[in-house]
Formats: structure tokens, C-alpha cells, sequence
């Protein structure tokens, strides 16, 4: 059964073009100052009604228990994986991993639908584990991401699992350099991990061969196809053996994903254990601002109050972001950004500093932020609306999350 999916990426880059340093009011950006006031251009989010930005009375975020069917150490896992899970203090698995794993491990094509973290990345790592251990043969897996940072979240917990098994892994990313990259495939890893872009340059130069691929796996496949990297995906999907497994894990399923699920997909079994994101558990709250004047003012009262422990705030474009970083670093507010025009080792650097708390603010765009887990997050603030009530309600789940308080605010003209 023949396949397809297609979209170019430039190496996971944002795909935002070129704007001149004019804000959005047609004032110079950066004269001292950054942003707008209400008038937008074409980022004003026109659509969504002020009021979907409001919720003064949040309702408590009331999370079921989940009673899994299994405990890891009934999968039939290699003992070096359990052992391994047992390191990290894994004992049962997430209802994602516990319904996903058995039919995967079967050998079944699956679709499975997840919140972010819920544990899915190791619903398909694990088995994969076990698969290119129990075969020891030239198999190997591919799986496709839509980020940077997510392939390297990957790679982390590939590495923590398959610790002492002597399988090896190489990521393939936009934003460095391709020939380490290369190197990597030329010693023949079991699993490649990459952004569409870098992987459909890669097989274009014949490093990445692909005719033992025997599993592939579509990570956040509803972001990638939202970030247009459908072409590229279908073209790497038309090199894989017909004879494969095939993995998706995502949080929707849109009709042009069914469309490519079809094509791609052998008789799969459906997981679906997403729940609804509504963001009412979150307090939300408009700030107004109408010269970009007032609106820095305003940003910098909020962040200099104590309770701003651990900020994201987003913007729309790359440049804006990178310069509202380091303008709220001079005004005494460390901060670091990340966005496509960074590196990834720049990027890794400044998601890192913000993970650990050597920083407490992180200014990014939606694209670059897509498929980050970043936990303790108190406030998100929009500093440039978003497009949509879905990107909005996405972008405000980073706080309020396992059952901790979260805020949220949006500028506004």
C-alpha cells in the first residue's frame, strides 16, 4: 500500500516572512519601544471576541485517576528496558502508554490521539526498543517531528530507555550543521529522528537510506501538517518500504490528516484518550494598551510583582520576539527567546536556562514553542494576540498544569 505527505520546512524553521522594522501601527519598533497598538496589520486577530480572552471565576481543574490495565513490567519488555523505566520510577504506565503499547508490540498500525504530556513519546519509543532488540537485525525506525526541541526530547528519552542495549540514535534538524548529522547516519544508527525538511535533504543526498525502515512514527502530526510540512512528509513517506509499521500520534484528527492516514495506514486501531482543552481552569484577563509605550509599561509592571515566578509570553514573529527579549534584558527582566532564526543549540541553550530557573522569562512564537513540555509555568501572557481561539486555548494550557493554579493575559488595543 503505497503512501504519501508532503511539505517543505527549510530544517524546522518558522515560516514567517521578512517584515521591515516597522511595528504594526507603522511606528519604528524598536525606537525604545515595542509594539503596536490596536491597529494589527494582518496579525490582528479580528475573529476572536475580546471576551474569549476573559475568565475572572476559574473553575477547579478536577483530573480522573486513572487505573491502568498494566503495569510496565507486564508488557514482556527486555529486562534491561523495565530496569530502566524502574531507574526513572516508572512503574505503570499513562493510560495513552497502557491502551497503545500492547498493539503496537503486536505489530498493528495505530493512531493515537493525546494531549501534550501524557506520555506518548514513550508509547512508541518502548516498543520500538523492544522490537530492534528482540530482532537484532538491520531494521530500523524513522521518526518524523515537526521541531527541533521535540526531536531532541526524543532522543533524551530513547537514550534513558534503551540506557546499556547498545542501540544508538542520530537526530536530523534544520538550524545545524548537516554534515555531524551525516556522520551519524554513515554508522548506521537504529533510529533517526528529524524535522521534515532536513530529512527530505538528507535522502535527496542519498545519507539517509531508508530500505530497512521497518517502523515509522508521525509525531504531532496535526502541528506538522499546520506548519505545511504535508509535501516534504508525503515525499519521505514514498521512500519506506511498502512493508512497515506505521505510527501517528497527534491531538486531532483534520480531514486532510484522514486523508493521509488512508493512504498510509494498514487496518489501525484508534487510541484515543484526549481530553478536552478549554482552558477554564485557567484564570484569564485582558490587558489594554494603545501606544507601545504603555503596553512596555504595562508588561514590565506585571513582571517586576513576585508572583511572576516562571513566564512565557508569546509573539508573532521572530524578529519582534528576539528584540522584546532583549529589551526586557536591559531593563533589568533576564529573559531569553526562542524562534527560527535561532540555532538549535541556541535554542536548547535558552529552553534549558528556562527549564532549570536560571531565567524566568522565556518570549517565543507559537511555531518555535509547538510540542514543549515545560512544567511550573505561572503565567502566559499573549503580548501579541493570537490568530485563532484553537492557537489562543493552546497557548494558555502552558500554565494550570497537574492541578496547579495558571494566569493568563492578552494585550489588546
Amino acid at each position: 500500500m503505497n503512501n504519501s505527505f508532503k511539505t517543505r520546512d527549510r530544517g524546522g524553521r518558522d515560516r514567517f516572512q521578512k517584515r521591515s522594522d516597522r511595528n504594526y501601527g507603522g511606528r519604528k519598533r524598536f525606537g525604545g519601544h515595542i509594539g503596536g497598538g490596536a491597529k494589527r496589520g494582518r496579525f490582528h486577530a479580528k475573529t476572536i471576541s475580546h471576551d474569549k480572552f476573559i475568565n475572572k471565576n476559574p473553575t477547579a481543574q478536577i483530573e480522573a485517576v486513572y487505573t491502568p490495565a498494566h503495569a510496565f513490567s507486564d508488557f514482556g519488555f527486555h529486562p534491561t528496558i523495565v530496569s530502566n523505566l524502574a531507574k526513572k520510577g516508572y512503574k505503570n504506565p499513562t493510560r495513552i502508554q497502557d491502551e497503545s503499547i500492547p498493539h503496537i508490540l503486536a505489530g498493528r498500525d495505530v493512531v493515537g490521539l493525546a494531549n501534550t504530556g501524557s506520555g506518548k513519546t514513550a508509547s512508541f519509543v518502548l516498543p520500538i526498543i523492544e522490537k530492534l532488540k528482540k530482532k537484532q537485525t538491520l531494521e530500523t525506525a524513522l521518526i518524523v517531528v515537526p521541531t527541533r526541541e521535540l526531536a531532541q526530547q526524543i532522543q533524551f528519552e530513547f537514550r534513558q530507555f534503551s540506557d546499556g542495549m547498545r542501540l544508538y540514535s542520530a537526530v536530523c534538524v534544520g538550524g545545524l550543521n548537516i554534515y555531524p548529522q551525516k556522520k551519524d547516519l554513515r554508522r548506521g544508527p537504529n533510529v533517526v529522528i528529524g524535522t521534515p525538511g532536513r530529512l527530505k535533504d538528507l535522502i535527496n543526498q542519498r545519507e539517509l537510506r531508508l530500505e530497512n525502515t521497518t517502523t515509522l512514527v508521525l509525531d504531532e502530526a496535526d502541528r506538522m501538517l499546520d506548519m505545511g510540512f504535508l509535501p516534504d512528509v508525503t515525499f519521505i513517506i514514498s521512500k519506506l518500504p511498502v512493508k512497515r509499521q506505521s505510527l501517528c500520534f497527534g491531538a486531532t484528527i483534520t480531514p486532510e490528516i484522514s486523508r493521509l492516514l488512508q493512504k498510509m495506514l494498514i487496518d489501525p486501531v484508534t487510541v484515543s484518550v484526549r481530553t478536552s482543552e478549554t482552558g477554564e481552569h485557567i484564570a484569564q484577563d485582558i490587558i489594554r494598551a494603545r501606544t507601545g509605550e504603555e503596553k512596555m509599561q504595562k508588561l514590565t509592571d506585571m513582571l517586576a510583582q513576585d508572583d511572576f515566578e516562571k513566564v512565557l509570553i508569546f509573539g508573532q514573529m521572530k524578529h519582534s520576539v528576539q528584540k522584546l527579549a532583549d529589551l526586557l534584558s536591559k531593563m533589568g527582566f533576564p529573559a531569553v527567546a526562542i524562534h527560527g532564526n535561532k540555532s538549535q543549540p541556541q535554542r536548547q541553550r535558552a529552553l534549558d536556562m528556562f527549564k532549570t530557573g536560571k531565567v524566568n522569562i522565556l518570549v517565543a512564537t507559537d511555531v518555535a514553542a509547538r510540542g514543549l513540555d515545560i512544567p511550573n509555568v505561572s503565567h502566559v501572557i499573549n503580548f501579541d494576540p493570537p490568530n485563532t481561539h484553537e492557537e489562543y486555548v493552546h497557548r494558555i494550557g502552558r500554565t494550570g498544569r497537574a492541578g496547579k493554579p495558571g494566569q493568563a493575559y492578552t494585550f489588546v488595543g
